[in-house]
């Protein structure tokens, strides 16, 4: 859990230096991020990785997870916009009633009081701004499957199941993050919600870490040198840290609990509910054992730091993905008992 905990360093490190750099440096340094630090990254784990045994099941697994988390992302804000309507047209009526009948709050229902409680709970946990939205939906989706999951995850099940492990991390930065995650952190965040998919899918193209990956891949029957080697690998480096500090940053602009309370609902989709029905439908196909545990585990890592460069990036709410990042990574160590016992 070292890595757990480093995590945490880093990010308190970017809570308490926040005060003494300049207000644009988070954004900067996300940007930083977005097009050499993550790229980096990406090349070097493309280079490294070898996708010659078990090409179907982890990137299926991976797809499916994601249009999941992205279905059940949408349906959680749909709901949420709908109980929160009916609670207003709900306290229209009372008024309206209120008025003509003459009754007070102390002769209403037992029930309404309960109801009330029930219903600002709602509010408290739906994004209200198209930004926010972007955020829980990308906070849903999105793991920490390289950082967190590389280095947990192996420990956990047999060494046979390694390379599913790196096929789903890639799989999942390349289609997740850096896929169907910059369309719709486009979408979200673009003041100007009328363009149509087909001009959303052209931005793919201008993903450096979709090229990053193309070139890692293209150049692995060459040998670079060792000079440019040592450099790919002491990026990396870099890059985690520099998420981390910036998670810190924008968690140091938190006024209140709001954006905290709002993050509770995508982190209980990502960390509970994604691998809970990963595990049910890979034992439904007959995949059980270490199989079946090396996918429960991915699915369920913690929100990934690529949400809060998307937002930084494409204008989404910077704070709530850093507070989905958080709680997330706090809670992951909570959540490997529950999935080891379940699944193993």
């Amino acid at each position: 859990m070292w890595q757990i905990v480093t995590s945490i360093l880093w990010t308190a490190l970017g809570l308490f230096s926040c005060r003494f750099i300049p207000s644009h440096f988070p954004k900067l340094l996300g940007r930083i991020l977005y097009w050499v630090g993550v790229p980096l990254q990406i090349l070097a784990l493309a280079r490294q990785s070898d996708f010659t045994q078990s090409l179907w099941c982890p990137p299926l697994t991976t797809s499916l997870v994601l249009i999941l988390g992205l279905g059940l992302a949408l349906v959680s804000l749909s709901g949420l916009k709908r109980l929160s309507h009916y609670w207003i047209s709900t306290l229209r009526r009372r008024s309206r009633c209120k008025r003509i009948t003459g009754k007070t709050i102390d002769q209403s229902p037992s029930w309404i009081p309960w109801l009330s409680q029930v219903f600002a709970l709602i509010r408290t946990v739906l994004p209200i701004q198209r930004s926010a939205q972007g955020s829980f939906v990308l906070a849903s989706m999105l793991g920490n499957t390289g950082y967190v999951g590389l280095a947990i995850a192996p420990t956990l099940v047999n060494h046979v199941y390694l390379s599913w492990i790196v096929i789903y991390g890639v799989v999942h930065n390349l289609l997740g993050s850096y896929g169907l995650g910059v369309i719709l952190a486009h979408r979200f965040g673009c003041s100007h919600s009328g363009k149509n998919w087909l001009e959303h899918l052209q931005i793919i193209f201008c993903v450096p870490a979709l090229w990053a990956f193309a070139l890692g891949w293209l150049s692995r029957p060459f040998t670079f040198p060792a000079q440019l080697e040592a450099g790919l690998q002491i990026s990396l480096w870099f890059v985690i840290p520099s998420a981390f500090l910036l998670i810190g940053m924008q968690l140091s602009k938190l006024k209140g609990l709001e954006s905290l309370q709002v993050a509770l609902v995508p982190v209980a989709i990502k960390m509970l509910v994604l691998p809970g029905l990963t595990g049910l439908g890979l034992t439904l196909f007959g995949i059980s054992g270490d199989a079946r545990l090396a996918l429960v585990l991915m699915s369920g890592m913690p929100t990934a730091f690529a949400n809060l460069i998307l937002a930084e990036e494409y204008n989404l709410d910077s704070q709530l993905a850093a507070s989905s990042i958080l709680i997330s990574t706090l809670g992951f160590p909570m959540m490997i008992p529950l999935w080891l016992t379940v699944f193993h």
